[in-house]
């Protein structure tokens, strides 16, 4: 599962391939299909397990989150580049990135968890908006994640976490006035 995660997160699910898979984790090829039908089953496995990781570090976010709703924004997004910048590399989100890779297979399992996993961050966040007293929390949330989610487009495209930055100027100002 580890080699699985680390190549379809470093190669994109397309360009890795079972036998690069089978190699990185030190087993042969016939030994990875013997735990999983195809390369399809062995990504969802991956995401689902991805999706439990996914959840321990929203609770690790959320731990350190002022209660105040500025406070709340400003360590969200710090936290975001923090991220950004201390991973080498750093790809943006898994899922994200996966979902646009697989834009053309609407049916397939991974963007249903994918989804799934979007939509619990998205609640998460309007349980935390909620409790800063911050009105319409769930319209809010949404509104904070399409901001989320295009910095980390965006810094992924130009690099440096400016947009990070600007995003987070933006909800503030969500939180502020609405």
């Amino acid at each position: 599962m580890d080699a699985a995660y680390e190549s379809f997160w470093r190669l994109g699910f397309r360009r890795a391939s079972v036998d690069s898979i089978a190699a990185r984790a030190g087993l042969t090829k016939r030994t990875v299909y013997a735990y999983f039908r195809s390369k399809d089953d062995l990504l969802a496995a991956v995401l689902q397990r991805y999706e439990e990781l996914a959840e321990l570090r929203l609770g690790h976010i959320g731990d350190r989150l002022p209660a105040d709703r500025i406070g709340l924004i400003d360590s969200f997004f710090g936290q975001l580049g923090g991220w950004a910048s201390a991973t080498p590399r750093w790809s943006g989100s898994g899922f994200t990135r996966l979902v646009v890779e697989l834009a053309d297979l609407p049916g397939h399992p991974a963007r249903a968890i994918a989804r799934r996993a979007k939509a619990k961050t998205e609640l998460w966040l309007a349980e935390r908006l909620a409790k800063a007293s911050v009105k319409n929390a769930r319209e809010r949330s949404r509104e904070i994640m399409l901001l989320t989610e295009g910095a980390m487009a965006l810094t992924l495209i130009h690099g440096g976490r400016n947009y990070i930055d600007a995003a987070a100027s933006v909800a503030r100002r969500l939180v502020r006035t609405r």
